[in-house]
């Protein structure tokens, strides 16, 4: 083979596998437009609150699109169908508009609201919650803010967490190609991102916050985590948790972006797997090292630095899900989803569980080490 004829097939096969980042299905236009007040028997309903820096559509049933606006806050519920109808870490996407919410996530209400409006609703929910918690989700690469908002009600309900749901919604375009403006809007949400968690954590109503981010989710958390920290002069007792899932993130940055969050950090959870399509083409578009969720934890230089960095490691290679692309695993498999829920609600980290090996998760122990002097 020619180096012409090799670069042509190293370039096809890089260009396919970068569609692997993107979303394969269409989806629905309008879909926060309400579908009533129809009570479904067995239907369940998740009540969010949202952050973002997305600009307002000018279509109401988008509520917010691709380009990047001041900091916005809204409620949003949504329905779920009943259990008997769906299967846990699927999102039923409405067929036509308006959703039929007896098979089909719904939308109930979407209302934006003002920082004073969006203060009151969530002391009137965060003092109810057990334990007065809230989980906090950071979308991923290429989702619109529906995406984002049906994917974590989902998330919400099938982990069975009690928390209040918060999602910070960064300005993603929801496009394939659109990789480079998605991570420069990562960057510009990162500040937002660290006011809405330092908010939490000043707040006396809150008792502890966790973090679930995905894909590139995982920079605009990594680095608002990074900044809090350096700012601070360390992390408050609040932050219990916090979920790295299929990080879009190069090792080395991370490794760095440890360092400056020090030792004293929050329990920390990655989710990692080898056979991660979607990342393998984000290796591929930067030529850099390997992505943060698609190490191998049992390998060096990875294991080391785990260990001292006492984070826990939960392998999904052998999790089997719809995803076709092995991305978004965290969500879509039944044991993970609950698995994340347990870890929620009882402050038992995912790698103390008992996980049967019939449910094909592959679990990695990270011991904690301590450095000699």
């Amino acid at each position: 083979m020619t180096p012409q004829a090799a670069w042509a097939r190293c370039l096809v096969t890089g260009l396919i596998v970068f569609l692997c980042l993107s979303g394969c299905a269409s989806r629905p236009e309008n879909v926060f437009l309400p579908a009533g007040n129809v009570v479904v028997p067995g239907a369940s309903r998740v009540d969010m609150l949202v952050a973002t820096t997305r600009r307002p559509a000018v279509v109401p049933g988008e509520m917010f699109g691709g380009d990047r606006g001041e900091p916005s806050f809204a409620n949003i519920q949504i329905s779920i169908p009943p259990d008997a109808v769906r299967k846990i870490g699927d999102v039923q996407w409405p067929r036509k508009m308006p959703a039929d919410p007896a098979t089909e996530f719904a939308t109930l209400q979407a209302t934006v609201l003002s920082k004073d409006q969006v203060t009151s609703a969530f002391h009137a929910r965060v003092l109810k919650a057990p334990g007065r918690s809230v989980l906090v989700f950071v979308h991923g690469y290429n989702n619109r803010f529906d995406d984002a908002v049906f994917r974590f009600a989902q998330i919400a309900h099938d982990s069975g967490t009690q928390a209040v749901p918060v999602l910070f919604a960064w300005p993603s375009r929801g496009a394939t190609f659109a990789y480079a403006y998605d991570r420069e809007s990562a960057n510009y949400s990162r500040d937002a991102l660290e006011a809405l968690l330092n908010y939490f954590v000043r707040d006396p109503s809150v008792g502890e916050i966790s973090i679930l981010a995905h894909s590139m989710g995982n920079w605009v958390t990594i680095e608002a985590l990074r900044q809090m920290s350096i700012r601070n002069h360390g992390f408050s007792a609040k932050i219990k948790n916090i979920m790295l899932a299929s990080p879009d993130v190069d090792v080395d940055v991370f490794r760095m972006q440890m360092t400056a969050m020090g030792e004293n950090h929050p329990r920390i959870t990655l989710f990692v797997s080898s056979d991660d399509k979607a990342l393998a083409g984000s290796r591929w578009l930067w030529g850099s090292t390997a992505r943060l969720g698609q190490i191998d934890p049992q390998a060096e230089p990875y294991n080391s630095f785990l260990q001292k960095n006492k984070i826990d490691v939960v392998d999904l290679s052998k999790v089997k899900s719809d995803d076709r692309f092995n991305h978004g695993k965290f969500a879509e498999s039944p044991q993970v989803v609950k698995l994340i829920g347990r870890q929620l609600s009882g402050g038992q980290p995912i790698t103390d569980q008992a996980i049967s090996l019939a449910d094909r998760l592959v679990a990695i122990p990270i011991d904690v080490v301590t450095p000699a002097p």
